[in-house]
């Protein structure tokens, strides 16, 4: 019988003799002061899922910036305006677009830090992207072609979240068609893969894996990693206590930065309350991911 981890390799080895990216995605990509690459030091992508006001997104955004600026951190901040892919359609999707851009545009200049959000369809980026710095593509709209040459047609960051249905080597497509509108800074996002009914499994081969067959940043995504959709009925549930389990695991195995997401009080948000970690616990994740960063990269090699 031969063995899964042979298996998988020859599947990928297969499928990298077909997929020839071109151009080739930056290695190094710069959001602000922040600098995501697979070798560098580990680099954080953080906020709450949706975002609520302005006076919530400053106060988390403030409380994100002093504890970064604490841990020499780089930083990109990131909220959703809408939250389109809700379980439930009477579900809270957030603040909306037109709202929205004025408070992405009031963090990049009171705060100084660059700022991340979702995009759903292609005429939403050119918009989005006046007031953002990295326009970030759904797993679950990983392949829509049109929305990643928009998005990518900015000249903004692009971070593509890797569908929960795809194998870590088909992101190479997904790169290819960002890259190939022009567009070089783009980084790639693992969140887990689908396991049976409403959970979510994390792979830890798929990071050395679309490192490989990309050629991108990788970022993990430890909050969504923990999530379960559709868990409770109406709406998502989600595991928080093993965001550090998971975020501890892929930071040993080297990633260019991690995406969490974070909120003064998760049990009162009104998106994904149930896989954010709270405000309050923030740094001292950080600083024990940073040590696991060092040592994962002290010989130079991720």
């Amino acid at each position: 019988m031969v063995p899964v981890a042979v298996m998988v390799g020859q599947r990928e080895s297969q499928r990298a003799k077909m997929t020839k990216v071109e151009p080739a995605p930056n290695s190094i990509v710069a959001v602000g002061e922040a600098r995501f690459g697979n070798a560098l030091p580990l680099a954080l992508i953080a906020g709450p899922c949706a975002l609520e006001s302005r006076a919530h997104a400053l106060e988390v955004a403030s409380a994100l910036k002093e504890i970064a600026a604490r841990l020499k951190l780089g930083l990109v901040y990131k909220t959703s305006f809408d939250k389109a892919n809700r379980t439930s359609a009477g579900s809270n999707r957030g603040i909306g677009l037109k709202e929205a851009l004025p408070i992405f545009a009031e963090l990049r200049s009171s705060l100084n830090v660059p700022v991340l959000t979702d995009v759903h369809e292609a005429a939403q980026c050119a918009a989005v992207a006046e007031v953002v710095d990295v326009l970030q593509i759904p797993a679950f709209l990983c392949r829509q072609t049109d929305l990643l040459v928009a998005a990518a047609a900015t000249g903004r960051v692009v971070n593509v979240k890797k569908g929960q249905f795809l194998a870590p080597w088909d992101m190479a497509h997904v790169v290819a068609k960002v890259t190939s509108a022009g567009n070089r800074n783009v980084l790639v996002t693992e969140r887990g893969a689908s396991f049976g009914y409403n959970t979510l499994v994390s792979d830890m081969r798929a990071l050395p894996i679309l490192a490989r067959t990309t050629g991108a940043p990788v970022i993990f995504d430890a909050t969504h990693s923990v999530q379960q959709p559709g868990g409770q009925g109406a709406s998502s549930g989600g595991e928080r206590e093993f965001v550090p389990v998971l975020a501890r695991a892929a930071v040993a195995v080297g990633v260019a930065g991690v995406f969490i997401e974070t909120h003064p009080d998760p049990d009162k948000a009104p998106s994904d309350g149930p896989n954010m970690v709270p405000l309050k616990a923030m740094e001292d994740l950080l600083r024990r991911l940073i040590a696991f960063d060092r040592l994962a990269k002290a010989d130079g090699k991720s």
